[in-house]
């Protein structure tokens, strides 16, 4: 049976907050996945009082089924899981494909600001929850390269069958629900309307700044 359904994002990032109180005041950041993420981690900054910075991830989607990851893509790291009927040549033009979009967002959403410096410090990544989790993997994959001092993966949902994976591969794994009857992250929260490219927006120039 689900899980009480969470009310919307920001309840989900309420909920992740309680279990994340250690981190208050302390030499964390939050680096949330747009776009959904966002919502979820900016409740997280304001009650933690911690600054608020996005990564971007992007999935690498199957050639004949769109819905389908096969991995997953940053701006300088990627993922592939093996399939033997899909072509390298694919699969490389689809990274490129990909970092475009991922250079024009990042374009969007910070323009030319800084990224956060995160070598040292706690990160808390943040998204509204994990389908397949290649988005999660290769963001926790280029971070660990930027040497920050741990990594939280912070998360409301997940299917049961993944927790073993990001308990593995982060450092602390923080989630509210996982799920042996999971249908999607949408079918977790009563109201799951897209994210608009301005919410993010406005939501990192309010983000909490970087604690003394």
């Amino acid at each position: 049976m689900y899980y009480d359904l969470f009310k919307d994002r920001e309840e989900a990032g309420l909920l992740l907050a309680e279990k994340l109180l250690e981190y208050e005041n302390s030499n964390s950041i939050i680096l949330a996945i747009p776009r959904g993420g966002v919502p979820v981690g900016h409740v997280i900054s304001q009650k933690l009082n911690l600054p608020m910075d996005i990564i971007l991830s992007k999935k690498i989607p199957h050639p004949y089924n769109k819905e389908l990851a096969i991995g997953a893509v940053t701006m300088d790291d990627e993922i592939v899981d093996y399939y033997p009927n899909i072509s390298k040549n694919y699969i490389n033009s689809e990274i490129l494909r990909i970092r475009e979009v991922l250079k024009k967002k990042q374009q969007l959403f910070v323009g030319n600001d800084k990224p956060l410096d995160v070598k040292g410090k706690n990160v808390i990544l943040v998204d509204d929850g994990i389908a397949t989790g290649n988005t999660v993997l290769v963001s926790i994959k280029s971070l660990r390269k930027l040497k920050p001092a741990k990594i939280i993966v912070a998360v409301p949902v997940l299917p049961y069958e993944d927790l073993k994976t990001f308990q593995q591969e982060a450092d602390e794994f923080v989630y509210i629900e996982a799920s042996n009857y999971f249908r999607g992250v949408g079918a977790f929260y009563e109201h799951f309307e897209q994210v608009d490219d301005d919410v993010v927006m406005e939501m990192l120039s309010a983000t909490t700044s970087i604690p003394d």
